[in-house]
């Protein structure tokens, strides 16, 4: 065996696992920053009663912006605490790979947000749209991270196309369909508010026990 060949698959493994835990590192506190961004924007939504189908696109897309924000400053300020590059190479094939599904998301929730276009019908549905996405484009950076990270992808991609097909017909009736999308703000907060805050907990207690 070469001695060189050796050395450099050695060098790549060890740099696979040196940014494998740095991802968790990082992962964690964005993943509860952005829980807590969905449960609150969850209780927002329903106590304030935006129910109709404009007014949860812009909400909803306003919180993802927000949340996404604040992931990025949180990972910004954890790479110049620690002297590192924020804008790596190894981020920049991250976001290469997640940008075409959170643009396509971006793209269904500005169609909801158009005045003359947004139904209760097509509100019930930009969850589903929006957790497949999400999952679809947490999968491909995957191949970039640790392996959680396409398992959890992979759970957003089940839970979005098994709701696309479950979620109930909303009515023509005004009334009840106003009541009806509230519940989708429930779906909102259960899926991106709980699963973070499940993921980014686990990433905190199962940190000590990754390899090092």
């Amino acid at each position: 065996m070469d001695p060189d060949w050796a050395d450099e698959r050695l060098e790549q493994i060890r740099m696979l696992m040196e940014r494998s835990a740095s991802y968790r590192r990082a992962l964690a506190p964005a993943a509860l920053a952005t829980g807590t961004v969905g449960l609150l924007a969850c209780g927002i939504g329903w106590y304030c009663q935006i129910d109709t189908g404009q007014s949860f696109a812009v909400f909803w897309l306003t919180v993802a912006g927000l949340a996404f924000f604040l992931s990025v400053a949180i990972v910004r300020r954890q790479a110049l605490r620690r002297m590192e590059p924020f804008w790596s190479l190894p981020t920049r094939r991250v976001a290469e790979a997640i940008f075409p599904a959170l643009t396509v998301g971006l793209m269904s929730g500005l169609l909801g947000a158009v005045p003359v276009f947004p139904t209760p019908e097509f509100a019930w549905r930009l969850p589903s749209i929006w957790m497949t996405l999400y999952g679809l484009g947490l999968f491909s950076a995957g191949f970039f991270m640790p392996r959680g990270i396409r398992l959890f992808g992979l759970g957003f991609v089940v839970m979005g196309m098994a709701t696309l097909w479950g979620f109930p017909h909303v009515p023509a009736e005004p009334t009840n369909a106003a009541v009806e999308l509230r519940a989708a703000h429930l779906v909102m907060g259960g899926s991106f508010g709980l699963l973070h805050l499940f993921y980014g907990w686990y990433l905190l207690l199962t940190e000590s026990h990754s390899p090092s």
